[in-house]
């Protein structure tokens, strides 16, 4: 865009001594390298997205002037620390505290909050927020998420929200330099700037969520002897890392009676990505799992959340009897969480993404599963709205990465759950541990109730995501309205995305073969891999293979990763093709590079 280079002599604009780089709407928020995360890249975005939610009315999660605006922060350094390495850029949550006061509300800083804690805390005031956090993505970004009053952003909004970044842009760039709060560097003329007292009251509020729930709300608070009986005999190790919500997790987990054993805890932000269980982060858990058994005896479960604590992480602990590892550990994936947690509520309508383990339609959740949408909680939000509103009372969805949202008020016994549209990871590892006390299995056994089907996800890092959108370009059909393509006798048939057959011409059936030669060849007999039976084109592209193996390829929505999601009928064979794709150099995903770029 370059709006600066046409700004007056003498403004901000016109003044800067660099090259900006504007943030851009993701599925989480905006997200971006810290070296370009200018103070005035972050001011100039968040003043757009609150003057757009001064804009709208309050049935569609406006806000007012004058109002409280909830601030919260993760625990990357550039959070609210200049970082020297990088560029000297950092402050962020500062940034966002003058934005919020510039647009006539009055900022309120809950410090160091789990992202589900702030949205819940904000939406039972009604009001706003902004949480300041680059979730799980590489130490050198950040960014920030805005929450209505209602909730998270939509997709709608995103048009709308840009062409006002747009305005304010010009608005701010166009100052006189002199009178511009930012230096010629888009940071701050003042310099360090010390963030307001911090709320703490929200500890109480989150956690009620779930004492409300668990232990019934018909009789008021739950009482302490309630709570405890629910997590009762279990020890559970807390892989605290330098996780956000590593300390409220602990808290609530001993609240219900379980016995904590704390251990990993960092003072270095470790971007722990709860989707990419990857051997380095597995043999860290396993040895912390060791030393903690050795110490205290037999340990029950790891649980561990991402960086802003709004995705879990699972993971179930088994004996060996051997003397130099007397444990061994098993991931669960987020979607088997979720399986898991979701037959613990019993809602009447599910939610889940394209990129869910297929085990949801195999087992007890096959009768409540909504039709699938595209990857990211701003669309699994759309769908469990459409349910709402197709009369569904009690309305859930989760995403591959663990992330449970809840879109209605759940009754349970004497319990209530409240309503939380964004993910949240607290929730899962509650129902989780509490399905297994209840049940009196392992986690191991519990998981072992779910359909047999298997999912790992993997990635290539530092894959740029306009490479990524090319590939999927490649090998998608010319016809847009095609969902779904079903290879069966010889011939196929396609679908549309609202679930209607699709008339297809000579041209459309020699593309969808061609396509479909090309990721036979990739995904090659020789690879284990059976015929080619669908594609599916909701989100990236989907693959079902006749012997059952499942493999999804997309480009991440606001990181420079390629993914893959995979399915099989072994965990072994599920984590052998999530190898054989991000091998290096010459695994499925680069020579899919190679060939079609």
């Amino acid at each position: 865009m370059e709006q600066h280079k046409k700004s007056p002599p003498g403004s901000l604009g016109a003044s800067l001594e660099y090259q900006p780089v504007e943030l851009k709407f993701g599925t989480s928020g905006r997200r971006g390298e810290v070296v370009h995360l200018t103070q005035l890249e972050v001011y100039i975005n968040a003043v757009a997205e609150m003057e757009y939610l001064l804009s709208l009315p309050k049935d569609e999660g406006g806000i007012r002037i004058g109002q409280n605006f909830y601030v919260g922060h993760d625990l990357r350094p550039s959070s609210t620390r200049f970082v020297p390495e990088q560029g000297g850029r950092g402050e962020i949550a500062q940034a966002i505290m003058t934005a919020v006061s510039d647009a006539g509300l009055r900022p309120v800083n809950l410090g160091a909050i789990p992202t589900p804690a702030l949205a819940y805390y904000a939406l039972l005031h009604g009001c706003g927020s902004i949480m300041v956090t680059g979730s799980h993505i590489p130490f050198d970004r950040n960014g920030y998420k805005t929450y209505s009053a209602k909730g998270e952003l939509r997709k709608q909004d995103e048009e709308p929200v840009n062409a006002r970044v747009d305005e304010v842009r010009s608005r701010v760039y166009g100052q006189p330099l002199v009178e511009s709060k930012f230096n010629p560097n888009g940071m701050f003329k003042t310099g360090h700037v010390e963030l307001p007292q911090v709320q703490t009251d929200w500890k109480q509020t989150y956690a009620n969520r779930y004492y409300d729930f668990f232990c019934g709300t018909a009789t008021g608070p739950a009482s302490k002897p309630q709570r405890q009986c629910v997590l009762a005999g279990l020890r559970v190790l807390v892989y605290e890392h330098s996780a956000v919500g590593r300390d409220i997790l602990a808290d609530i987990l001993m609240s219900f009676g379980a016995d904590v054993v704390r251990a990993g805890r960092s003072e270095q932000f470790v971007p722990i990505d709860t989707e990419n269980f990857d051997a380095h982060l597995a043999a860290t858990i396993e040895k912390l799992a060791a030393e903690a058994w050795s110490k205290h005896g037999r340990i029950d479960a790891v649980v561990s959340t991402d960086g802003d604590s709004d995705r879990p992480l699972v993971i179930g602990v088994e004996p060996t009897h051997e003397p130099h590892a007397p444990c061994r550990i098993r991931f669960f994936g987020g979607d088997l969480v979720g399986m898991v947690t979701a037959e613990f509520l019993k809602p009447d309508a599910v939610v889940v993404p394209i990129s869910c383990n297929d085990g949801i339609d195999l087992g007890p959740l096959r009768h409540v599963v909504q039709p699938k949408t595209r990857i990211g909680s701003p669309y699994v939000i759309a769908g469990m709205e459409q349910a709402h509103n197709l009369g569904w009372r009690a309305v859930c969805g989760f995403e591959a990465n663990g992330g449970f949202l809840v879109g209605t008020d759940i009754h349970r016994d004497n319990g209530m759950l409240r309503a939380l549209p964004t993910r949240d990871a607290v929730l899962p590892i509650l129902c989780v541990l509490a399905r297994a006390r209840a049940e009196g299995v392992s986690l191991s056994e519990l998981f072992t109730k779910l359909p047999p089907r298997f999912g790992k996800a993997a990635l290539l890092k530092q894959f740029p995501r306009a490479k990524g959108r090319a590939i999927i370009h490649r090998l998608s059909p010319g016809k847009s309205e095609i969902c779904d393509v079903f290879f069966v006798d010889g011939g196929l048939r396609c679908v549309a995305f609202n679930n209607q057959p699709l008339e297809t011409t000579g041209e459309d059936k020699a593309q969808l073969g061609q396509i479909r030669s090309i990721l036979s060849e990739l995904f090659n007999s020789k690879l284990g891999f059976g015929p080619i039976t669908r594609i599916n084109y909701i989100d990236g592209v989907r693959i079902w293979f006749r012997n059952g193996d499942v493999a999804h390829v997309r480009p991440s929505g606001n990181a420079d990763e390629l993914r893959i999601y995979v399915v099989a009928s072994t965990p072994e064979r599920a984590d052998a093709i999530a190898d054989m794709a991000v091998r290096e150099p010459d695994g499925i995903l680069r020579q899919m590079e190679r060939a079609l770029i």
